[in-house]
């Protein structure tokens, strides 16, 4: 496999380099891994950190600045960050009014986050965490209890930010992402494998004319293989199991987001097939993002979030937000 790197061990440090360069606003650890918003502390400010393996850019890194983030912490690709990266990104943003944590419902993760809370608490940083568990394809799987933490990530990233850029305290802030999380579900498919660099060839078996429905961002297994699908079809099964778990009395935030490897051309008519099958099951849609915003390195393929929402938190969508992969209002 041909791939844009030097050697797989720097990978991620060469990455974070970049992204330095290409983003003053931020502050990038290289040696320690921490992505940081440059004007952090903000005063009279809650803080949210989040984190998880490379490889599914822009998230997290790409989420850092006003109205999201105020620090990520990249692990190794497809790898948990450590306890330490989370201490010290925590410690970086505080204002001395709480620490929100956010993390999706991966085994690595969540043990870490949980040693890294206790941790900061022991420094006098007082914190919270919200799990991320959306992924309606399938439960205890290969790297989790429970369902798995995808595309949700990034509303409840956005809407709680927002509410913490507004002033709200940090039970008011874990309130919401907890509302955003509990009111949100994905379903992935995917049409190729993922190529990490480290192996340097597709990291599971998916044989030409197949596809995976209710794949994992890491390439775990779904629900079932079929042969090959259209648009139209694809979009039917993937509403329709979304729908089955949550039944919105509301509009929804919809995010139809690309796995890495599938041009805009093909998200954009997947989009529209996504449009048609909520339209036909009288589902409203509030707000739309289109492209790729929780990838799985090279996978080719596109996962479906929808989020149910009033108008508080519509309100905190449309709120201004500056980040190098979310950007509007300023």
């Amino acid at each position: 496999m041909k791939m844009l790197i030097n050697v797989p061990e720097s990978v991620v440090a060469d990455a974070l380099r970049g992204m330095a360069a290409a983003h003053p606003e931020l502050t990038v650890d290289v040696e320690n891994r921490v992505v940081v918003r440059r004007d952090a502390p903000v005063a009279d400010k809650v803080a949210l950190v989040s984190g998880g393996g490379s490889g599914h850019e822009p998230l997290h890194g790409g989420f850092v600045g006003p109205g999201m983030l105020s620090a990520a912490c990249p692990g190794e690709v497809f790898t948990s960050p450590v306890p330490d990266q989370m201490v010290r990104a925590a410690a970086a943003v505080d204002s001395g009014k709480g620490v929100l944590f956010v993390v999706k419902n991966y085994t690595g993760d969540v043990l870490n986050f949980d040693m890294a809370a206790e941790l900061a608490e022991d420094e006098g940083i007082q914190v919270a965490k919200v799990l991320v568990d959306d992924d309606v394809a399938v439960t205890d799987s290969l790297y989790t209890a429970g369902r798995r933490g995808t595309g949700a990530t990034l509303f409840v990233e956005k809407l709680a930010g927002a509410a913490a850029d507004a002033g709200a305290p940090l039970e008011k802030v874990e309130a919401i992402a907890r509302r955003v999380n509990e009111n949100a579900r994905s379903f992935g498919v995917a049409l190729s494998a993922c190529t990490t660099p480290a192996k340097g060839g597709p990291t599971f078996e998916l044989p030409p004319g197949e596809l995976e429905l209710g794949v994992g961002i890491h390439g775990e297994p779904g629900r079932e293989r079929r042969p090959m699908m259209t648009s139209r079809e694809i979009a039917d099964f993937t509403v329709d199991a979304i729908l089955d778990d949550l039944r919105p009395r509301n509009p929804v935030l919809l995010l139809v987001n690309g796995m890495g490897g599938t041009p805009l051309l093909e998200l954009y008519g997947f989009h529209a097939e996504v449009q048609r099958a909520l339209a036909e099951r009288n589902i409203a849609v509030a707000r739309v993002l289109v492209g790729n915003y929780v990838t799985s390195l090279d996978m080719a393929g596109a996962s479906v979030t929808m989020c149910q929402i009033d108008e508080e938190l519509l309100g905190l969508w449309d709120a201004p937000v500056r980040t190098p992969a979310l950007r509007w209002g300023v």
